[in-house]
């Protein structure tokens, strides 16, 4: 992993980010197909809170997006995680892990309360994640919701992603 730069994503990066995620969702069994126009849809609408992006031999292979996330309760700081895209040729390496561990430390210096995300039951635990169904977004299915808190903040209520998730203003 000493030949992978981790650094936030800067104007440049754009279609490269759009080109790696739709190819790195193209063949996934749970994809929408959309997430490279969910990226773009959350930098267009400011709320693309922390974007960083994996390079190897001056190429894209790697990206993350943290966006807002809100919760009922209307306390602040909580952010989602995702989408992850890594190149498919190179998937299986770490990079990916490396992505969200940097983008997790980043949130903490950032005070931020936590993390939520959907997804593989069997990846995300690896980080502190940890299922939590009742507090999953109404829209979500809360067998995969899981919830990364930072400290000792109270679960309670339910949370929610940036309306960009869904297509909505």
């Amino acid at each position: 992993m000493v030949d992978i730069l981790v650094r936030p994503e800067n104007p440049s990066d754009v279609a490269g980010i759009y080109a790696l995620t739709e190819l790195a969702f193209r063949d996934m069994e749970h994809s929408a197909g959309d997430e490279q126009d969910l990226i773009n849809s959350l930098r267009e609408r400011g709320a693309l809170a922390l974007s960083l992006v994996a390079i190897k031999d001056n190429a894209i292979v790697g990206h993350v997006a943290f966006s807002p996330a809100t919760h009922e309760t209307g306390v602040n700081g909580w952010f989602a995680l995702g989408p992850v895209s890594v190149d498919p040729a190179l998937q299986k390496q770490g990079i990916g892990s490396l992505l969200i561990k940097r983008g997790l430390v980043q949130l903490q210096e950032m005070n931020a309360k936590g993390c939520i995300l959907v997804g593989h039951l069997e990846y995300y635990p690896r980080f502190g994640f940890r299922v939590m169904p009742h507090l999953a977004p109404e829209r979500e299915p809360g067998e995969y919701f899981m919830v990364l808190p930072f400290g000792d903040t109270p679960l309670q209520g339910r949370f929610a992603f940036h309306p960009a998730f869904y297509g909505e203003p």
